[in-house]
């Protein structure tokens, strides 16, 4: 009886993950993005993103992550400089499209949270 709850925790589990990674998808669509590129979108708007620390914790590929920034340059969405104390490091920040961009899918998870949320009771 306890497996049989357990393996309906878990079907669920697996299925609200599911949604909640399909809502991620669609909501970073609201802004012409993918999803991987939200979430770098997201890194380079905070302080002394690495792209390798990123790949790292993310557990994908250098290269992916170049291949993501290079998309995210060609749209006009970050900018690359050389690190002034290390000219080896480029430093990379959001352009004014790219800030436009990240506020654009925040405010769609903003929206979607008062949508599913709003009307629930707190208890």
């Amino acid at each position: 009886m306890q497996a049989d709850a357990a393996h309906r925790a878990i079907t669920n589990l697996q299925r609200l993950a599911e949604v909640f990674t399909e809502r991620r998808r669609q909501l970073a669509a609201t802004a012409a993005l993918t999803e991987t590129q939200w979430r770098v979108l997201e890194e380079v708007s905070g302080e002394d993103f690495l792209p390798s620390m990123f790949a790292r914790r993310r557990a994908i590929t250098a290269a992916a992550v170049s291949r993501t920034l290079r998309q995210l340059l060609d749209q006009g969405l970050v900018q690359s400089a050389i690190g002034a104390s290390d000219g080896r490091q480029r430093r990379y920040h959001l352009t004014t499209k790219g800030q436009r961009a990240l506020q654009k899918v925040h405010d769609a998870r903003e929206q979607a949270v008062r949508d599913v949320w709003s009307d629930l009771p707190t208890e």
